[in-house]
């Protein structure tokens, strides 16, 4: 890499305001508001959840091309343009007369999140920050796990007593006051070229991606996002079976949130003592446990709220495994490439995983029952994980270092 110092604190710190306030938008307030937007429309639960599934699908399908042009070009046109159409997507929402406009709005949302969620952050961050890239991964990830602490608990107020569609429209203009002019002014830092070399190096993404432990760590980590993301999205739906009042739901899912502030401190100190392998087994294993308690315990609603802070814990456990997978097994030149392939099939996974769920419950008409099998799921992922290592040092890509 050239020889730019390293950015100051400022991309990092507009990074991390603006993955609070996106994250907190375009993902957590729909599983609050989802019992409002069905009571009042009409849809059922499985068609209106097919459209936020509809927005991780797209989000899936221009990942690529979004890693790919950062990486060219460094992050602040894009992201600026993800925050424009992020909160255009929100009005649509908000705004929607039928079902058919409610999806094309989340289509658009799709496209936005592929723009400013983590994975165009996380490019970011690995190219400016070099070999400081896991300390500012970890800031980053620590503030983005208040998404849900903040937002779950705000959305339920605004739809308690504005309206989900008036609540939209509120964290639309949240979105477009905050995050636009953050990304438009606080991503301007000289964006790093590489070197010859360097390039070189990054057009061996090829073999690293066809190879056994890249394909069985896309795999494990698309059935862990399968199952962790369907689990979060029904936690409010599951805890109201249950008979947890919403707002105690609501609140439930934002200690969720803040459960992943602690499995992000934990990474630290587990990533110095166990292999990349091992690691991502114990963190999905952890996840698929928590699943499952959720599932299988019928109460008090103290121990429902604790499990469901353990699953946050493997959640943000999990967001900085995704992180690091690939330059602890092939270091950092082609990052934006490779990580767009292994993010876009759990994004996908994503996608699906909710509606699958949704479908689910709705034909067994039991919430335990579907998250015990999604506890399967993520117990799947963290056999899968295991055959992840990276044995053969000869194919280790070269590190990228700011010097």
């Amino acid at each position: 890499m050239t020889r730019a110092s390293q950015p100051a604190r400022g991309p990092l710190a507009t990074l991390c305001l603006t993955q609070v306030v996106s994250w907190g938008v375009l993902y957590y307030a729909f599983p609050v508001a989802l019992p409002a937007i069905t009571a009042e429309t009409g849809w059922t639960r499985t068609n209106t959840m097919a459209a936020f599934s509809a927005a991780l699908i797209a989000a899936a399908a221009s990942g690529i091309l979004v890693g790919r042009r950062i990486d060219k070009h460094g992050p602040r046109a894009v992201m600026t343009l993800g925050s424009v159409l992020a909160a255009l997507s929100m009005l649509g929402v908000a705004l929607a007369p039928a079902l058919g406009w409610f999806v094309a709005a989340w289509i658009l949302a799709g496209i936005a999140q592929s723009m400013v969620l983590y994975a165009p952050a996380f490019t970011a961050i690995t190219r400016w920050y070099g070999n400081g890239r896991a300390r500012a991964l970890l800031v980053l990830t620590l503030v983005g796990g208040l998404a849900s602490t903040v937002f779950a608990p705000v959305t339920a107020a605004l739809v308690e007593y504005a309206g989900w569609r008036h609540a939209y429209l509120i964290l639309a203009g949240v979105l477009a006051v905050t995050t636009v002019p953050a990304h438009a002014i606080g991503l301007r830092a000289p964006w790093p070229t590489l070197e010859p070399a360097e390039t070189r190096s990054g057009h061996e993404w090829r073999p690293v991606a066809l190879s056994r432990p890249f394909v069985c760590l896309t795999i494990a980590t698309s059935l862990g996002a399968f199952a962790m993301y369907a689990a979060t999205i029904h936690l409010v739906p599951m805890l109201t079976w249950r008979g947890v009042g919403a707002t105690a739901a609501a609140w439930a899912l934002g200690l969720s949130g803040a459960g992943q502030l602690l499995g992000r401190l934990a990474y630290g100190p587990i990533a110095a003592r166990t292999a990349p392998a091992a690691r991502a087994s114990i963190i999905l294993a952890t996840v698929g446990l928590a699943i499952a308690g959720v599932g299988l315990l019928s109460g008090p609603p103290v121990a429902l709220v604790v499990v469901a802070i353990v699953l946050g814990v493997g959640r943000g456990a999990y967001t900085l495994l995704q992180s690091t997978a690939i330059s602890d097994r092939w270091g950092v030149a082609g990052f934006g490439i490779l990580f767009g392939i292994l993010n876009a099939p759990a994004t996908l996974a994503m996608a699906l995983a909710p509606w699958a769920a949704a479908a689910l419950e709705e034909a067994t008409g039991s919430y335990p029952a579907t998250f015990v099998l999604l506890a399967c799921v993520a117990g799947a992922g963290a056999v899968t994980a295991l055959a992840t290592s990276n044995r053969s040092p000869a194919r280790r890509l070269r590190p990228t270092s700011l010097t």
